[in-house]
């Protein structure tokens, strides 16, 4: 029997319902599910960005993983989250977008950035400047 493939999720500046990241999160629970979520998604898989996202949608990652398991778009998941927790406005989504396309920009997940990049051998890449940039670069998607 061989193993499943790996994949890597959709990109972080992806959008649902104009909201950045959330594609990315359900991408990751859906992968999760399936087995094929890499090693080096799983220190981080329902914290991190996605912890970060699921408060600011007030819902549980558990809750959101078995609302994911139903099925559904990722409109109709968006959707749900907007039901189940709170309803985002316009600024909500702006405010969320501008924190999550930023991140790792001078402020606190700066350390985490500079540290992945190392890793990744990446530190001279100046044009890498957010954890969106670095996800992207990662995972095959450039910048």
């Amino acid at each position: 029997m061989t193993a499943p493939a790996i994949t890597v999720p959709k990109s972080p500046k992806e959008k649902t319902g104009g909201l950045t990241y959330f594609p990315r999160m359900l991408d990751k629970i859906r992968l999760q599910a399936a087995g094929k979520l890499g090693a080096g998604y799983q220190e981080n898989y329902g914290k991190g960005v996605d912890g970060w996202c699921t408060d600011f949608l007030r819902v549980s990652h558990a809750e959101l993983e078995k609302r994911v398991a139903e099925g559904g778009t990722d409109e109709e998941i968006f959707e749900w989250c907007q039901t189940h927790g709170r309803g985002l406005n316009r600024t909500d989504i702006f405010v969320w977008n501008q924190f999550v396309l930023k991140l790792g920009w001078n402020d606190v997940a700066t350390r985490v950035l500079d540290r992945q990049k190392s890793e990744a051998g990446l530190s001279e890449r100046v044009d890498i400047l957010t954890l969106a940039d670095f996800m992207d670069v990662d995972e095959g998607r450039g910048v």
